[in-house]
């Protein structure tokens, strides 16, 4: 029983750590507690994707800057 409360905080924390929000916090527990761990699956990738997104935007902007850098540089 020990164990698979540790399991839950664990999994719990690791979806605070990763930025989900309460909502999805809240529904992925729910399969944890039912044993549905694939159900999470999608859940999951929908949040990484948009992680994802949110680093190439920051790349972007970074690549942006840079440039601009560049230019300023050379004048």
């Amino acid at each position: 029983m020990e164990e698979a409360e540790e399991q839950y905080e664990k999994i719990h924390q690791n979806l605070i750590d990763a930025g989900c929000d309460q909502k999805t916090i809240d529904l992925c527990m729910v399969f944890v507690k039912e044993g549905q761990f694939s159900d999470m699956m999608p859940i999951l990738r929908n949040h990484r994707n948009a992680l994802l997104d949110s680093v190439h935007k920051g790349q972007k902007q970074i690549d942006c800057l840079d440039y601009l850098l560049y230019k300023l540089k050379e004048s």
